[in-house]
């Protein structure tokens, strides 16, 4: 499974991937990747999203992990930190549980160990079915951005990006999502971990990971579900501060 990505900054500098959130493309990243110019850093698009070849009925969130082992493994790559958001927490925090010899730390954003069961996602399908992936757009821009940033150009790029996505291939996602679930597992993450969440995002409270072995946890005021672009300054100095840990 060879991702759709763009690699910046140094060939010698540590590499940092950059995993998106469901629906969305590596130009979500771009406010962190400039803030990271002595950092590698690889930004992808998830199977099904983007570029990135499409995904099938099935797949499953460690299918997404292991395409960014095989990605790693193409660009020559032993170890990597991962900052992920989302549906890219979810990839993070797999990895952090499949493959932590290759995380030398791990970011996670906005996300959970559990997201609720196939319900609520195979509700997300039968609305695409219905509306398409236009239906998607007032809901997610609700959910994604806060009253002050839902208005920018900005905004309107990464919900022009979702809009455009794949729907087959947005749906298996959904199923990806449905049928995910670390809460059992969170114990056994011996990565470094950075644990990011919106005070205006309750559908991904930090105290879920709890359970995480000496993660650090910190929530950005006025921000929602997508934090790196509401508040991208803080957003980035919080990954600063958990890549300089690690270098320490």
């Amino acid at each position: 499974m060879a991702l759709h990505h763009v690699v910046t900054g140094p060939a010698q500098a540590p590499v940092v991937f950059l995993g998106g959130s469901l629906g969305s493309t590596h130009r979500l990243w771009d406010e962190l990747v400039s803030a990271l110019p002595d950092y590698r850093v690889v930004a992808f698009d998830h199977r099904g999203h983007g570029q990135s070849p499409p995904a099938s009925a099935g797949v499953q969130v460690a299918d997404l992990a292991a395409d960014v082992l095989a990605l790693a493994d193409a660009l020559s790559v032993d170890s990597f930190h991962y900052v992920g958001i989302s549906l890219g927490g979810a990839v993070g925090l797999t990895l952090a549980l499949t493959a932590p010899e290759r995380v030398g730390s791990l970011t996670a954003a906005c996300t959970a160990p559990w997201f609720g069961g196939p319900e609520p996602w195979r509700q997300r399908v039968d609305l695409i079915a219905a509306e398409g992936m236009a239906g998607l757009r007032a809901p997610t821009a609700e959910r994604w951005f806060t009253d002050r940033v839902r208005p920018t150009p900005r905004a309107r790029q990464i919900l022009d990006e979702l809009v455009a996505q794949r729907p087959e291939s947005y749906a298996a996602c959904c199923g990806a999502l449905g049928t995910y679930d670390l809460r059992d597992r969170l114990g056994q993450i011996a990565v470094p971990t950075t644990i990011i969440g919106a005070a205006e995002d309750p559908g991904t409270p930090v105290d879920a990971f709890a359970e995480i072995p000496g993660a650090t946890t910190v929530v950005l005021a006025d921000a929602r579900h997508l934090a790196n672009i509401d508040q991208p300054a803080a957003f980035a100095a919080e990954v600063r501060e958990s890549l300089t840990a690690t270098r320490e």
